[in-house]
């Protein structure tokens, strides 16, 4: 195998938080009680009509997964999501902005469970490890694709343990430059930005993240941008740094970035998406900029563990794309900073591997870590 395979507000009235996790489909107990789920419990496996599926699936040497006998009537319990980053992150947002209507879809609670650290690779491992048929993972590009490339030593491997399911959302990044900047224009701030050479300084929120690789990409394609690299411990405290006049230069989320445009605080270059986004059409596009090649998009995707029976993959990956067809559910992912993007199983598989190759090749090229 070669290296490159290795390789907020708007929904607090729908949710149930009870420690780390949040269940959709369940009504709120009075306090003190027990919160009971929507739906009854199936009947025990034992008595359920098994799938022909096999039951036993090694990923890795080491590691066998067997997973519990598949009944026709999945799922049979609450849906566990995971998320590899906080509450209130654009990960966490896209999860809890399909996880009601998927609950109802389903006909079982969807449980949200936030397991962050590691840039989400503790969440994906747990995912890739899962054998109880209802424990998933909503995941960026990082944890399906460059994980192992940028921490060879991180225990699962994206290509072999995790099945992709369906692709939710994509975003592009925004380039956004210190108010500091001199010139009228987009064009004109990236001439001062390449002018200020390695005396200019970026921010992200730590190396490997999109912020940095989407940073790198662009300079490898600029033709002379010699701005370094800061990392920050998040977004947070880089916009910090950056209004403070410390940094000259950022990759954001179009969320925040665009928060801190529309107040005067920054300046904004563009987008890296290939054309411009529906999230913010008013912008440029690295292209009409004069950036060729540095186009990226964040995405976030279902994904679930590799010994997952086909049968399951394909019933969840339905229901998520119907889900997403719908007006109120692309209404809250595009209000949370997402463009709705439905896609099946081998649709997701195809951006996987392109991302793969891209911010590989990057990765390589800058010979960046997780700990660099």
């Amino acid at each position: 195998m070669t290296k490159f395979q290795s390789l907020r507000h708007l929904l607090t009235g729908l949710v149930l938080t009870a420690g780390a996790a949040t269940a959709f489909g369940q009504s709120a107990a009075p306090a003190g009680a027990a919160a009971k789920p929507a739906a009854a419990t199936a009947p025990a496996p034992a008595a359920a009509t098994p799938l022909k599926t096999s039951a036993v699936v090694a990923s890795k040497p080491g590691r066998v997964a067997t997973p519990a006998p598949v009944a026709l009537d999945w799922p049979t319990k609450p849906v566990r999501l995971l998320i590899g980053f906080p509450a209130g992150s654009v990960q966490d947002l896209s999860a809890r902005a399909i996880a009601e209507p998927l609950s109802k879809a389903l006909g079982q609670p969807v449980i949200i469970e936030n397991k962050a650290g590691a840039s989400g690779t503790i969440a994906a491992d747990q995912v890739a490890k899962a054998t109880d048929l209802h424990t998933f993972g909503v995941m960026n590009n990082s944890q399906l694709t460059i994980a192992r490339l940028l921490n060879p030593m991180i225990a699962y491997d994206p290509a072999v343990d995790l099945a992709p399911i369906a692709l939710i959302g994509t975003t592009p990044m925004v380039l956004v430059v210190s108010n500091f900047a001199q010139g009228n224009s987009p064009q004109e701030w990236l001439t001062w930005l390449r002018n200020q050479g390695d005396k200019a300084n970026y921010g992200s929120p730590g190396a490997g993240t999109p912020g940095h690789l989407g940073m790198e990409l662009i300079k490898s394609r600029s033709g002379g941008l010699g701005v370094m690299h800061v990392p920050y411990p998040g977004n947070p405290q880089l916009i910090t740094a950056m209004l403070g006049g410390h940094l000259q230069a950022a990759l954001l989320p179009p969320g925040l970035a665009l928060q801190q445009v529309k107040a005067g605080k920054m300046k904004v270059i563009g987008v890296t998406s290939e054309q411009r986004s529906m999230l913010a059409p008013e912008l440029p596009t690295m292209r009409e900029v004069g950036i060729m090649g540095a186009d990226m998009e964040l995405f976030t995707a279902l994904a679930g563990p590799a010994s997952l029976p086909a049968a399951v993959r394909e019933k969840l990956s339905a229901a998520v794309i119907d889900v997403l067809k719908t007006g109120e559910t692309r209404a809250r992912l595009i209000t949370v900073g997402w463009q709705p993007a439905p896609s099946t199983a081998e649709g997701l598989r195809t951006r996987m591997r392109a991302d793969t190759r891209n911010l590989g090749g990057i990765i390589m090229m800058r010979g960046i870590r997780a700990d660099s």
